[in-house]
């Protein structure tokens, strides 16, 4: 029976997409072997973090750019939400500037940065979820699906740390950054079941939101991160670190999409 089968896929959708995002908080595991991290590691966590964000958008627009081969026409849709996104963070910005924050323990500036990271990794999971509820409904189904689910699990483990590396040097406990890393990823399955659902039209948003969320983190990267990492660290250590972060991410990537 084919409602019968819909109704099970969903279920599928819903569960495996929950245990992918759950996998973010396995990011911030090293901080329960590091029992304090000290204020003059903040530069080289800023490092690790601008690496993994800046390989995670490369990524976007790869999978973007893979659309336009398919279809030319999602160019313009790319593009569009490379800029909306940076449309976004700017004003984000503007609004958060010159207001007192507070996010847990951490307060002032450690939680204006603290909140943008957490922000644009969340807005990140919005694209990720459209990216596996459209695979579930693709041309090869359940196995695309599934295969595409688990690799944005393992995916989600640095992205994960890149919120930890952000919130835990600056003073919030362990399991409120893991805690953390666990809410800006739930997203993913909110979006995937009615992506899954209504797979053509959540097909037409995916560049958008590929665009969106890749324009954000490369601003946050070389407005925020970098700058901020500079003033803690020399510029060596910090391009160092950030270079070899983004190695391993993109080499992580390259794995996951093979498997594919």
């Amino acid at each position: 029976d084919s409602e019968d089968m819909v109704k099970t896929s969903v279920w599928t959708v819903a569960f495996n997409t929950l245990l992918m995002a759950v996998a973010s908080g396995l990011g911030a595991a090293p901080f329960f072997i590091v029992n304090k991290v000290k204020r003059k590691w903040l530069g080289i966590a800023n490092a690790l973090a601008s690496g993994v964000m800046l390989a995670a958008s490369f990524g976007l627009i790869q999978e973007g750019l893979e659309g336009v081969k398919q279809n030319p026409g999602t160019l313009p849709r790319l593009m569009a939400g490379m800029i909306l996104g940076l449309v976004f963070i700017i004003c984000s910005q503007h609004l958060v500037e010159g207001h007192e924050m507070q996010m847990g323990s951490l307060k002032g500036l450690d939680a204006r940065k603290a909140l943008m990271v957490m922000g644009i990794m969340t807005l990140h999971s919005f694209s990720e979820g459209l990216g596996v509820g459209v695979s579930y409904g693709g041309q090869h189904g359940r196995r695309q699906g599934m295969v595409t689910t688990w690799a944005i699990a393992l995916h989600n483990i640095p992205e994960g740390l890149a919120v930890a590396l952000v919130a835990v040097p600056r003073g919030e406990s362990k399991w409120t950054a893991a805690s953390w890393a666990v809410i800006s990823s739930l997203p993913q399955p909110l979006v995937a079941i009615p992506a899954y659902l209504f797979v053509e039209w959540f097909s037409f948003l995916l560049p958008f939101g590929l665009g969106c969320a890749a324009g954000t983190m490369i601003w946050m990267v070389f407005a925020e991160l970098i700058p901020d990492a500079l003033k803690e660290t020399d510029a060596h250590t910090i391009a160092t670190t950030l270079t070899l972060a983004l190695i391993f991410q993109v080499a992580l990537q390259s794995v996951i999409e093979s498997s594919i």
